[in-house]
């Protein structure tokens, strides 16, 4: 009988043991990540973007790059990219996402291409080629003799650079350890808008302006930081989230600000790191400080202190796997704003007179309505996507607007992930979007103008938030690198641990 049982009790365990060795083992993934870079600087002659003008570039200072970064678990790709760049528009970024997805597989909708906001850099818009070719007369020359437009050669540069840049990033793909962390400036960025004495808000009221009573929003002070080190320690790329206006004065064709902050992070980790910028919610954030009579910092004091701030982020961060990786978009739609008939009419009959005549600011906003209102009998409503990116426990909100810095906070307040980097003029550009309130009876302001650039309804602001954050809880955070456990406590050091010696 205890022969039977033995037997049995042996026959099982051999089932056990079986079983046991059949069961799959679960490996630990695999991160690979790949950096890469292009140079897309415009030539002297081009149209220099950022006003609503025709202004051109007569020197050049350093170069505009695309940058970008694809991370691979095994499962998904993403790219993040960064471009210095004043906008992207949807119709460079949907044959770009083609291209790369025919030539390396990676899906447009995690793809990332998020504009720096350089006012130093090419032409990439404000008016595309040919996107006013079926309004009235009047619209079409204005828009195309009278306004900041891209240009059609300059276009195909950022195209192939965008094409290029990216995939030889998925080409370098390597086995990488990373880490994510945040890091605080807030010296260098300033919120823009003002409460005045009048009940009104007030863009840039002017240093010392006694009737300025309050600031009319905050700013974001976080760095956001992700690092990639290849196995020899040696940092391969990293990407940086910042809200500020790239307005620095740059003396020529440049990055702007972004150009000290990689020149900083590149001084601290070698010649060959790769920075992708990605521009946070700064639509209302410039290097501006209306409330001190000294100057404002300039270029190399934001891009260094920015770029110091990224360098001390990446030295104390634990490094290990950012996983899993994840990639959504949303579509949206929003009216736009609508002049008055009265308005239109006004401003057709400002336009056709001297710009010296009627005073600069107004022609240049009538104009701006004789254009929108061309955009309107084509297009009155906007349509535009939304996209969260997942890099481990990080998310990417993207949209593409010159965003109000108060909508990016509330994103990472409402935000399921530990690290929330919001993201703007993103994959489109569809110009300021403010806050309800700024487009209130006490509003007002700069960005709050009706122009062909600016003109979404009042909710369109919130509604992106909430689109964002619908798109981040649907993804599950990964855990971020933790630091290895130090030995358990055995015994204290032996030159400590004596009783004071006063003899």
């Amino acid at each position: 009988m205890r022969l039977q049982y033995v037997t049995a009790l042996f026959a099982l365990l051999s089932v056990t043991v079986v079983l046991a060795k059949e069961e799959p083992v679960s490996q630990p993934t695999v991160l690979k990540v790949g950096f890469a870079e292009r140079d897309i600087t415009p030539a002297i002659g081009m149209e220099m973007p950022g006003g609503y003008g025709k202004i051109f570039h007569r020197q050049f200072h350093d170069a505009c790059k695309v940058r970008a970064a694809v991370f691979d678990d095994g499962k998904t790709r993403v790219a993040l990219v960064g471009i210095d760049a004043l906008i992207v528009r949807r119709q460079l970024v949907e044959p770009v996402r083609k291209e790369i997805r025919e030539k390396c597989g990676i899906e447009p909708q995690a793809i990332l291409i998020g504009a720096s906001h350089s006012h130093s850099s090419g032409p990439t818009g404000m008016v595309l080629p040919g996107e006013f070719d079926q309004a009235p007369p009047l619209a079409k020359q204005l828009a195309y003799e009278k306004s900041s437009c891209a240009d059609p050669k300059y276009l195909e540069q950022v195209h192939k650079g965008l094409v290029e840049a990216v995939c030889e990033a998925d080409r370098k793909r390597a086995v990488a350890k990373c880490g994510v962390g945040v890091g605080t400036e807030d010296k260098v960025s300033f919120n823009r808008r003002f409460k005045m004495k009048n009940g009104l808000c007030f863009t840039h009221p002017g240093k010392g302006n006694p009737d300025i009573v309050a600031l009319a929003g905050p700013i974001d002070p976080q760095v956001g930081v992700i690092g990639a080190w290849d196995n020899s320690g040696k940092l391969l790329g990293c990407v940086v989230n910042f809200a500020c206006h790239a307005t620095t004065g740059a003396p020529g064709i440049s990055a702007n600000w972004i150009y000290w902050m990689e020149k900083t992070i590149r001084g601290a980790f070698g010649p060959d790191v790769v920075v992708v910028f990605l521009q946070g919610m700064s639509g209302d954030v410039t290097q501006v400080n209306n409330l001190c009579l000294g100057p404002d910092p300039d270029g190399p004091i934001v891009g260094g202190r920015v770029g110091a701030e990224a360098v001390k982020v990446l030295l104390s961060m634990d490094r290990g796997t950012l996983v899993p990786l994840d990639a959504k978009v949303k579509q949206l739609s929003a009216k736009r704003r609508v002049p008055r008939p009265e308005r239109v009419a006004k401003c057709r009959e400002l336009v056709a007179k001297d710009p010296g005549a009627v005073g600069h600011t107004a022609w240049t906003f009538a104009k701006e309505i004789v254009l929108l209102d061309a955009i309107l009998a084509r297009e009155p409503v906007a349509t535009f996507e939304v996209q969260a990116v997942q890099v481990g426990p990080a998310v990417f909100l993207a949209n593409p607007a010159e965003y109000f810095c108060q909508f990016g906070l509330d994103m990472k307040a409402g935000s399921p992930f530990k690290y929330t980097f919001p993201v703007e003029l993103a994959n489109d550009c569809v110009g300021y979007v403010p806050t309800e309130e700024a487009l209130g009876p006490h509003g007002g302001g700069y960005e709050t103008r009706l122009t062909a650039y600016s003109n979404l309804e009042p909710t369109a602001g919130r509604r992106i938030v909430d689109a964002c954050l619908e798109l981040a809880r649907q993804m599950k955070p990964g855990e971020a690198p933790k630091p290895p456990k130090s030995p358990a406590w055995a015994r204290a050091w032996e030159y400590g641990n004596v009783p004071p010696e006063t003899e």
